[in-house]
């Protein structure tokens, strides 16, 4: 069938969704992500023509590129419909460069939804290539690879083959070791707390130790506590002051990237490659049925709360049908723009408020419809009223000993109709008036130590990055993976721990190329690239106030570093091939035995972590930790495939009283519990 117009996207699932709502005039073509690229296999960067880079076609992407250009010839305009970024931009600009299109022509097709009025729209208003936001994206491509490909040599001569380091991860790394240094140098401080337990009538609830009088007074041992504990004269205690209030909560802003990620790891558990994987296909468009394929949410890069005024009232009008007109905000949010964000696109945000997840669940897989429940669920919240909260506090005297009692009752739910940011549960008091008399069921002393920092979970990193100005939407998921292949940095239970390799590197980065973990440095560049992407500053001499000292610290690194050689740990045991004894050795996924003798012999094993219990399945083999392909420890015989016996929980050696099969700890939130494998039994969960 002849057309006329050709819009080429990036993906073939965008091309089938919005080929839907163009008519037979228009052909939609994907060119499956850049054709062009800097070439792996060197640095391609003409430093004596201005950072020229040096790009050439990927490989094997000829043959489509053959067929765009079949395509072109075909029509009598051709539009660029690329991601609306500065990704997006770049390779909008690399096509035209391929297809001998003018960039300076109005060819370009920009969209924040994949919806039939957004995109029909945008094709009404094609625009120029925005070369401002090609020249970011190029000085940000060509200052990470100056950066990687100057390092990661001298990396590889000084302590060992494959390693790396980049703009962003080496500032993540550095993160991670100063939040283990933290850890390993804290101090714990010692306090106490006298709880109580109080009655009146049948109303029994909790207070606990304030001061004295009305003055705050903390324990800092039991000494103090026991002092405070006989200055209590019986179990009568004075209420000495009821303070009544109503509290607002309001909503959460729409997702940004960056919130998204976070939330979806709290709530859903969702690693941050896998948000942005099932984001991109629910922004593609997912097939509804008779419907068709539709782009379910707005573009998932971003890092702005705004949305559009249509979307609001949209919201309004949907919020007005389904809650009430007491749920529904009548003004328009107005929500910071943080520094450093660009602001460019909207928030995340569902295309169509009117579709509810639960009616289109069918159509979803069961990671799509937890994720759009998540993003639809917290763009509804953002446009409904506060949460009203009656809040109550008791002060109770017993002398000049006083305790504190606060309570807290949901009035009205709100935005927490449609979306829980907290688990809230309400803690009465009952209705006391001052003078009135309380009874002390119990007063116990506890003893407290502050803890030390949490290491950092993806989200918290992701948290912690975005806060100081480092990286951008897109660059967080990369990020992270980079640094988990490198072997810099493992998962444990979910947060992040630094390997000996990882502290090598960083410790070698931070000596000799100091620029590249300070995150005020990293941030400030960062907005030296926005500023290119806004016309205000040229990247090329961007690019050259960073490299002429980058090129000295470089000189005095090749210099001056001194070669570090990772010593091989004695294993304990010998080769069973040829004797030689076994060593541990670090390589790209972590530790491994290999033996001594290499390269004249190549036995490897992996390194198993045995948990001292008996396989509950053959009675002879012992339990080992593995690892699954997706990186998630698993419990089986060492026997395999011998003996078949796998499980995601930890066996804990013993069997079940009610039914005899083995029992096994599994996590949940507070602690650990031991639960039977097999029925409903369970033992109290151990914090």
């Amino acid at each position: 069938m002849a057309y006329k117009y050709l819009v080429i996207v990036e993906s073939p699932t965008k091309a089938k969704t919005i080929e839907k709502y163009l008519g037979k005039n228009y052909k939609v073509v994907a060119s499956k992500g850049h054709l062009r690229d800097l070439p792996k296999s060197r640095m391609a960067i003409d430093f004596e023509k201005d950072y020229e880079p040096d790009y050439i076609t990927i490989r094997g992407k000829g043959p489509l590129i053959k067929e765009l250009k079949k395509y072109a010839n075909k029509a009598e305009k051709v539009f660029l419909a690329s991601d609306p970024d500065r990704e997006g931009e770049a390779i909008a600009w690399h096509l035209a460069h391929i297809l001998g299109l003018n960039p300076n022509d109005n060819i370009r097709v920009i969209y924040n939804e994949i919806t039939k009025t957004a995109v029909k729209e945008a094709l009404k208003n094609p625009q120029p290539i925005n070369m401002d936001l090609v020249s970011s994206q190029q000085a940000r491509r060509v200052l990470d690879r100056i950066v990687g490909y100057s390092i990661s040599p001298v990396l590889w001569k000084k302590v060992k083959k494959g390693l790396s380091a980049g703009r962003v991860q080496s500032v993540a790394l550095k993160l991670i070791i100063d939040r283990e240094e933290e850890i390993n140098n804290f101090e714990p401080v010692e306090s106490w707390t006298l709880d109580g337990t109080f009655q009146k009538d049948k109303s029994i609830f909790e207070a606990a130790y304030y001061g004295l009088k009305d003055k705050k007074v903390k324990l800092n041992n039991e000494d103090e506590a026991k002092e405070m504990l006989g200055r209590i004269n019986g179990n009568e205690f004075q209420v000495t002051d009821v303070t009544k209030k109503q509290q607002k909560r309001n909503p959460s802003a729409p997702f940004t990237t960056s919130s998204l990620q976070q939330d979806a790891a709290n709530k859903l558990n969702f690693r941050t490659r896998k948000t942005m994987m099932v984001a991109q296909q629910l922004y593609e468009g997912i097939s509804l049925g008779k419907e068709g394929s539709v782009g379910l949410i707005t573009y998932m890069r971003t890092d702005s709360t705004r949305i559009s005024s249509g979307a609001e009232k949209e919201a309004h009008d949907f919020i007005v049908s389904q809650y009430g007109d007491e749920y529904a905000r009548n003004n328009p949010r107005k929500d910071a723009v943080k520094g450093g964000a660009q602001d460019a696109h909207e928030a995340i945000r569902p295309s169509n408020v009117l579709k509810r997840p639960e009616d289109i669940e069918a159509y979803l897989t069961k990671d799509q419809f937890k994720l759009y429940q998540l993003i639809w669920s917290r763009f509804v919240a953002s446009q409904m009223t506060p949460a009203i909260f009656d809040t109550m506090r008791l002060d109770l005297s017993n002398g000049e000993v006083v305790f504190r009692a606060n309570g807290s009752k949901e009035n009205f739910p709100g935005f927490r109709k449609v979306y829980q940011d907290s688990k809230t549960k309400d803690n009465l008091l009952p209705n006391l008036e001052v003078g009135d008399t309380v009874y002390a069921k119990d007063i116990v002393p506890n003893q407290h130590f502050t803890q030390p920092p949490a290491r950092y979970s993806e989200a918290t990193l992701i948290k912690s990055l975005e806060e100081n100005g480092v990286g951008r939407p897109s660059t967080y998921a990369p990020t992270i993976e980079t640094i988990q292949r490198r072997y810099y940095v493992k998962l444990n239970a979910k947060r992040f721990e630094p390997t000996e390799l990882g502290t090598i590197v960083n410790n070698l980065v931070e000596s000799y190329f100091p620029d590249i973990v300070d995150i005020s440095f990293t941030a400030e560049m960062e907005e030296d690239l926005d500023r290119i992407e806004e016309g205000q500053l040229e990247w090329v001499k961007v690019i050259d106030q960073f490299f002429q000292p980058f090129k000295k610290d470089l000189t005095k690194a090749e210099a001056e570093m001194e070669k570090i050689e990772i010593k091989d740990e004695p294993a304990g045991f010998d080769c069973e091939e040829c004797g030689h004894p076994m060593v541990i050795k670090i390589g790209k996924f972590g530790k491994f035995y290999a033996c001594s003798n290499f390269p004249d012999c190549r036995n490897t094993k992996a390194i198993v972590k045995k948990i001292n219990v008996t396989c509950p399945l053959c009675k002879e083999g012992e339990v080992i930790e593995r690892k699954s392909k997706k990186n998630r420890i698993f419990y089986g015989c060492e026997r395999y495939p011998d003996c078949e016996f796998v499980s995601w929980d930890k066996p804990v050696g013993r069997d079940c009283p009610k039914c005899t099969q083995y029992l096994v700890q599994k996590k949940v939130r507070g602690g650990a519990q031991v639960k039977c494998s097999n029925c409903d039994y369970e033992e109290a969960l151990h914090k």
